[in-house]
């Protein structure tokens, strides 16, 4: 079966991207799944950075790959996470969510991706499979929703 070291590392990765998408969550005012630029500066804000209206503008500029003028939730983390390393954690997610993409339930819980890894070969303990699904659980019901599944993973890959 195949390994993976310790994902401490890596489940504080997940926890990141999961505040990064709280954050756009919470200031998207109007919840279309799309910012402004003045929605963009308060997330930076929230976030602990201090940007010049300028250097909001010039990211917006950066992160808006369609130019519509508004970043989407995938243009948001794209541009936030393209320097972050997950390590084999990454892959590992990339089979449990292809598994699950079909799986009718919206949740993922601790129980389901440790059948899931064990079933694709990979060895996780179920503490590990624990401390992963608590880094992506935003509202502290042991699960992590197939949304924010499906974005925290893809935006990591």
């Amino acid at each position: 079966m195949a390994q993976v070291g310790s994902i401490s590392a890596q489940t504080e990765v997940l926890s990141h991207v999961l505040s990064l998408v709280e954050a756009f969550r919470a200031f998207d005012s109007d919840n279309d799944g799309s910012i402004t630029v003045a929605e963009l500066g308060g997330i930076m804000g929230s976030l602990g950075y201090n940007p010049s209206e300028q250097e909001v503008r010039e990211m917006m500029q950066k992160g808006d790959t369609d130019n519509n003028g508004l970043l989407s939730m995938e243009e948001f983390l794209e541009m936030n996470t393209k320097d972050l390393q997950i390590g084999s954690l990454g892959n590992l997610l990339k089979a449990a969510f292809e598994t699950l993409k079909g799986d009718e339930d919206e949740v993922l819980t601790v129980d389901e991706l440790f059948q899931v890894m064990g079933s694709l070969g990979f060895h996780l303990t179920r503490e590990d499979c624990q401390s992963i699904v608590a880094s992506m659980d935003g509202d502290g019901d042991g699960a992590v929703s197939f949304e924010d599944f499906q974005l925290i993973v893809t935006s990591l890959l």
